[in-house]
């Protein structure tokens, strides 16, 4: 039965009336954007222009470069994009290297930048012309895209985050023209909408089916030797992995992105291993391996592709991870935290379940302290600044890394964390000058927890100049430098395929005067006792602090950047 009225249409809002720029930053607050990293030029001040009054907090680092790892670390920290805001050209290429980890991390970080105006000719000489960036960053993020208008602007801002929640979470770049960011428009949509967000498409399905889920419950439940290894789709999965690992008696084995999907504390944990042969080589005898989140990529392993000849089951996001790297007996595409509940459920709903036997765990025992014996082997240089670092720091605390020997061979599998955003490490993608910018992101993100960074003399000043920005943040940040004059890890790939030593040693500054210049602290530590007492003394300074740690051992096998 009807009413008899004809439907009447949806109440409309006030008309959005200003500057592109505005309505760009309308739409960002629309989005659930609190904060912003950029810098400022002639052609984003439109956007700055807006900001200051949105409520959206603007972080200006010293170099976009500076601002991707920062809005990485934000990113990581709070489980929301990060968002960064270049000028054309020269700014946002500045910013690609950020892009390419983030890329490589599959973290969703959000790069908005200037453009040429609409209708400009390549060639004519314009301030920051670049032949196509758009194209640039089309070929290192998900996606790069030119809203060439208003309303294409407030639809890719929607596409943006739409794929940030429904798929992979991956960079996407979004260019704007400087007119389009000065044109006055104005939008009017569906009353209690922004821009962007009332034609945003539905989110995909994050759940697997039901045929392939039953298969893979029984597949697992049938193990006698089962295994998990979680990467780095598998963060928003800790309590459902956790809780599998329990039921099945099946130990956790991550990659350096799933580096505490399971409290390393845990007695199923192993610990970021698939590097070690000692993980690899009890990984083949499973009869059924669970990969949860992962590539299985080489540069979780270091030495080419896994052995397995049991049964593996892959869960992912991605269908393009179905069998990649791996072949799988069952693969399941969908969101971690729903598809491993999923798993869970359907186990409960198998009868004839195989529990793991008494020698199996006492097996366990004995791998886990291979493991250790074999990490302790690798990382014996670093074992007691390691420790050092973990006595001084809360268990809440985050450790930003390099990528570095020091964070490779000590802290990956030495710093133990309880949960996966305690330990951001720029993986894959492998770039240098990660470790400081990322530890202000996340204190930008969650200024609730301390936060600590690890990185080298080399890979610090790749981006040492974001120490001004941490000064003006004002907030405790201990920024640990091993020092050992030089690109280590090149001196010894040098050292190994017999190539002269070239561009590897070179002389540091004096970081303790440089921390002075900037407005910081600096000290030296020249033992593990006086690291855990410079750290925790650093987590109660206002402002960062530089904390150098002297390393000249002649060892050519060893070695830090």
């Amino acid at each position: 039965m009807t009413s008899g009225h004809a439907p009447q249409p949806a109440p409309r809002a006030a008309a959005l009336r200003g500057t592109g720029g505005r309505l760009l930053v309308h739409a960002l607050a629309g989005h659930g954007v609190d904060t912003v990293f950029g810098i400022p030029g002639i052609d984003n001040l439109e956007v700055f222009r807006h900001l200051g009054h949105s409520g959206i907090r603007t972080v200006t680092p010293r170099h976009e470069q500076g601002a991707g790892y920062a809005a990485h670390g934000y990113a990581r920290v709070t489980g929301r994009p990060g968002v960064v805001l270049t000028t054309a050209g020269p700014g946002l290429l500045n910013a690609a290297a950020a892009a390419g980890q983030a890329y490589s991390d599959s973290v969703p970080v959000l790069f908005l930048s200037a453009g040429p105006p609409v209708g400009q000719r390549p060639g004519d000489g314009l301030l920051h012309e670049v032949k196509d960036q758009s194209a640039a960053m089309d070929a290192i993020c998900a996606w790069s895209l030119r809203a060439t208008d208003a309303d294409l602007l407030t639809e890719l801002l929607a596409r943006a985050f739409h794929d940030f929640a429904a798929r992979r979470p991956r960079p996407v770049h979004i260019e704007i023209p400087a007119d389009v960011l000065a044109a006055e428009v104005s939008w009017a949509g569906p009353a209690g909408t922004v821009p962007g967000v009332a034609r945003k498409a539905a989110p995909t399905e994050r759940t697997a089916d039901p045929g392939g889920i039953a298969h893979a419950a029984h597949l697992i439940a049938g193990a006698r030797r089962p295994v998990i290894i979680a990467g780095g789709g598998a963060r928003a999965a800790s309590a459902a992995v956790t809780r599998l690992s329990q039921e099945t008696g099946a130990p956790v084995v991550t990659t350096a992105n799933g580096k505490g999907v399971i409290d390393e504390h845990h007695p199923h944990a192993l610990g970021a291993a698939l590097h070690l042969r000692s993980a690899r080589d009890f990984l083949r005898r499973a009869d059924v391996v669970l990969a949860v989140g992962t590539e299985l990529a080489d540069t979780d392993t270091w030495s080419g592709p896994l052995d397995l000849p049991g049964d593996v089951v892959r869960v992912d996001i991605d269908p393009g991870q179905r069998h990649r790297n791996q072949a799988a007996a069952r693969a399941l595409t969908g969101h971690a935290d729903t598809v491993v509940p999923q798993l869970l459920a359907a186990l409960d709903a198998v009868r004839d379940r195989t529990p793991v036997s008494a020698a199996y765990r006492r097996e366990l025992a004995v791998v886990r302290a291979r493991i250790e014996a074999e990490h302790a082997g690798h990382g014996a240089r670093w074992t007691g600044l390691i420790d050092a670092l973990r006595a001084a720091m809360p268990p809440e605390a985050v450790l930003t890394s390099d990528s570095s020997m020091v964070s490779h061979y000590g802290a990956l599998k030495g710093f133990r964390v309880p949960r996966p955003d305690a330990f951001l490490h720029p993986t894959g993608f492998a770039t240098l000058g990660f470790a400081l910018p990322a530890a202000i992101g996340a204190l930008v993100g969650r200024p609730d927890l301390p936060v600590v960074a690890l990185t080298g003399d080399g890979g610090l000043q790749f981006t040492v100049n974001e120490l001004a920005t941490a000064v003006l943040l004002g907030r405790p940040l201990p920024v640990v430098i091993v020092d050992n004059g030089g690109y280590g890890s090149v001196r010894t790939e040098q050292s190994r395929l017999g190539v002269p030593p070239l561009g590897a040693d070179l002389p540091s500054p004096d970081f303790t005067a440089l921390a002075a210049a900037y407005g910081a602290h600096g000290v030296v530590a020249a033992s593990p006792a006086s690291v855990t007492a410079e750290v925790t003394a650093a987590l109660a300074r206002q402002g960062p602090t530089l904390i150098t740690i002297p390393d000249h051992s002649p060892n050519p096998e060893d070695g830090n950047d």
